[in-house]
């Protein structure tokens, strides 16, 4: 069972996810919150897998509440609820250590592996987010030729491990695609974080896209 976190502060929203997360057996709403800061205190109660926050809540906003999370209850990942529009609560964001970022209009089959993703340990970029995620990530991280020069650095293997990271692979399922142990991907993955500079998966798999890594995995 995947017990999850729903924090926004719009009901109407949090009655149409749980509905939906309510549809996968394997997920349990244990939690809701209408603020950032009681998403916090229920986080440090119950500490579920994942947390999925509205990125913008009164009291504390998702950000805020994500970093208090993190530091009270650091197994539980984070999932960003965002719409259209919100690009300075995102590029924020991507400094911090989220799981991904998801649409609030996305399909109701995104929003479920999303959570499948971040409860495994992956990373999870809603489609239709994705592409402005990776255009406010451009600013600091590499585009294009230059994405392909940092990953030029990596090993083969290494580069077939950031793509399946860009792709919302977790390490128990990269290391079954790519017949490695767990131990093994977590290690390539903690070398690839260290040789491109970045601090986490959402920012990796941000490379993974700008270097065109992801489409050749397919």
């Amino acid at each position: 069972m995947i017990p999850v976190l729903l924090a926004d502060d719009d009901a109407m929203i949090r009655s149409g996810v749980r509905v939906i997360l309510a549809a996968d057996p394997e997920i349990e709403v244990v939690a809701e919150a209408a603020d950032g800061r009681t998403a916090v205190t229920l986080a440090r109660a119950h500490r579920p897998r994942v947390a999925l926050l509205d990125i913008r809540m009164p009291i504390l906003d998702g950000l805020a509440a994500a970093s208090e999370i993190r530091r009270h209850a650091p197994d539980t990942a984070i999932l960003m609820l965002t719409t259209f529009g919100e690009d300075d609560y995102i590029a924020r964001a991507l400094g911090d250590g989220v799981s991904g970022f998801l649409l609030k209009a996305s399909d109701p089959r995104e929003l479920l592996a999303g959570v499948r993703a971040a409860a495994d340990g992956g990373a999870y970029l809603s489609p239709r987010v994705a592409r402005r995620v990776i255009e406010l990530g451009g600013a600091r991280m590499a585009r294009g030729p230059a994405a392909r020069d940092r990953t030029g650095m990596l090993t083969g293997r290494e580069r077939e491990v950031l793509a399946l990271v860009g792709a919302g692979l977790s390490n128990a399922e990269i290391g079954r695609r790519l017949f490695l142990v767990e131990g093994t991907v977590k290690s390539y993955v903690s070398t690839i974080f260290s040789r491109l500079g970045v601090r986490n998966r959402v920012q990796a798999a941000i490379v993974a896209y700008d270097a065109g890594l992801v489409d050749e995995a397919g």
